[in-house]
């Protein structure tokens, strides 16, 4: 506000040649910036620094000057400086970073970008044909980076990814098999891999998970399968051997009992005595890639043959989770640990499962497992759910 005689107290104002107005005023450190922007009218840019003089007073205010990095810069710097990152979610963050967010954005400085631009990408990436799951990926990314340069770096001073809905996925649902289904694809697929099907669908395990299972892992008179680390295929160095997805990854698993005699076969023929020798592999004793499997077990016409043409490996462990999920007694806590899934919600989700509440679950499939192959096997009928999304 303008003081007696017409000075103002905090910051000035001046006329330019072309009639707009530009303010000036001292930062906290003593150094006089410029206002972001001139004015049409002398009262706007009163109002202006008072805005300034009120955010400087109540510390909200933020250097303008520090906010002029574009946001391709900084997001790679995100991503390089993150901790504790898997390899896969670096190659995630970095192909949604340069396929879907920098070709629209990466120019623009962090504070020029507003909500409005947020909406207006996002719109542009779904009318390009990008699907809604992989748009919801990459506006969760941009929200996250733009989190940290609110809260941590505080180059800016409100996130401007606040749009409704945005960061939701809905992928098509994915098949489930019935357990008469499980056992025939185990039986259409070479006998080195029947073991591998069973124990992923019971033992609710990911593919990298199975894949790095040793003979130590397996305690064939508990019944259990221990998860300690995972197979990650990297870009540039191939499969790394590391640990689970995350820490509730790291979790014992008990497999129903009709599903024992089936590993304790393929561990008698197929696997190394050596403690450290790996449980699952290919004819020639390596690591098998994921990439290869489908191929080597002639993946398509398996599940075609049992009537789920469009079943993928990770559908295994979708329907093991939901055989647990229906077992009776069993509680959240028990089902996310079985499963290896972490939860914001409960911090003590990866601690160790209730091994009573464990071996309950696995009883359960058991039964469900006898009682399915006591009666005539009947095929499914034909899975019609679309492809997700790979990513």
């Amino acid at each position: 506000m303008p003081g007696k005689g017409g000075h103002r107290r905090f910051g000035a104002i001046r006329k330019l040649p072309s009639g707009r107005y530009q303010v000036r005023y001292p930062g906290p450190d003593g150094v006089v910036r410029p206002g972001e922007q001139t004015f049409e009218r002398k009262q706007e840019a009163e109002q202006y620094l008072s805005i300034v003089e009120s955010k400087l007073i109540t510390s909200e205010w933020i250097d303008p000057n520090r906010g002029k990095i574009w946001l391709q810069d900084y997001a790679e710097r995100w991503i390089a400086e993150r901790p504790n990152l898997r390899p896969r979610t670096v190659h995630l963050y970095t192909w949604l970073l340069g396929k879907h967010v920098t070709p629209y954005l990466g120019k623009v400085p962090l504070n020029r970008l507003s909500t409005p631009m947020v909406r207006e990408w996002r719109t542009k990436l779904l009318d390009n044909g990008v699907s809604a799951t992989m748009a919801a990926k990459a506006y969760r990314l941009l929200r996250a980076v733009l989190m940290t340069a609110v809260k941590e770096d505080e180059l800016i001073r409100v996130n401007p990814c606040r749009i409704k809905g945005a960061d939701q996925e809905r992928p098509a649902e994915r098949p489930v098999l019935t357990v008469a289904q499980v056992f025939d694809l185990a039986e259409k697929v070479p006998e080195r891999y029947r073991a591998l099907i069973l124990v992923t669908t019971f033992g609710c395990l990911r593919w990298g998970e199975v894949i790095a299972l040793q003979r130590r892992d397996i305690d064939l008179e508990a019944g259990t399968v221990r998860v300690r680390q995972a197979y990650v295929e990297q870009r540039g160095t191939g499969l790394v051997l590391g640990p689970p997805k995350s820490r509730a990854g790291l979790r014992t698993v008990t497999l129903p009992a009709v599903v024992l005699p089936k590993v304790r076969a393929h561990l008698a023929e197929f696997a190394g005595d050596d403690p450290d020798a790996f449980v699952f592999t290919g004819a020639e004793g390596r690591t098998i890639w994921r990439g290869n499997f489908n191929q080597l077990v002639k993946w398509s016409d398996a599940v075609a043959a049992i009537g789920a043409p469009k079943l993928h490996f990770h559908d295994l462990r979708h329907t093991g989770n939901t055989l647990a999920s229906r077992a009776p007694g069993a509680s959240l806590r028990d089902l996310m640990t079985r499963m290896g899934h972490d939860s914001p919600r409960a911090a003590l989700i990866y601690q160790h499962a209730n091994s009573e509440a464990d071996r309950a679950i696995a009883e359960a499939i058991n039964k469900a497992v006898q009682a399915a192959r006591r009666k005539p096997s009947k095929r499914a009928p034909k899975a019609a759910q679309d492809e997700a999304e790979p990513v």
